[in-house]
């Protein structure tokens, strides 16, 4: 997980020191509700994990969000390299 984390700052990062700008949040978010969302396809009565699940979809809509409203372009340009619908 923290090789797969560091992985996705690298491609996601604006600068050499970026670490938490909020493209990378969403990064790894997405990251993060990719994995969990597999794992209640198994594990169909793990409510504990669904709501966690719900609370990072909710956080990674904040922020893009955020950057809709600083960068369109930037927002429509993270969508894609994600592979997010919105």
């Amino acid at each position: 997980m923290a090789e797969e984390k560091t992985d996705i700052i690298k491609e996601f990062q604006i600068n050499d020191k970026d670490t938490g700008s909020s493209d990378v949040q969403i990064a790894i978010l997405t990251s993060r509700i990719v994995s969990l969302t597999e794992h209640l396809r198994t594990h169909r009565k793990d409510y504990h994990s669904r709501r966690g699940l719900i609370a990072m979809t909710s956080r990674r809509r904040k922020l893009l969000d955020y950057i809709k409203k600083k960068d369109l372009n930037r927002y429509n340009e993270l969508l894609q390299r994600l592979k997010i619908r919105r």
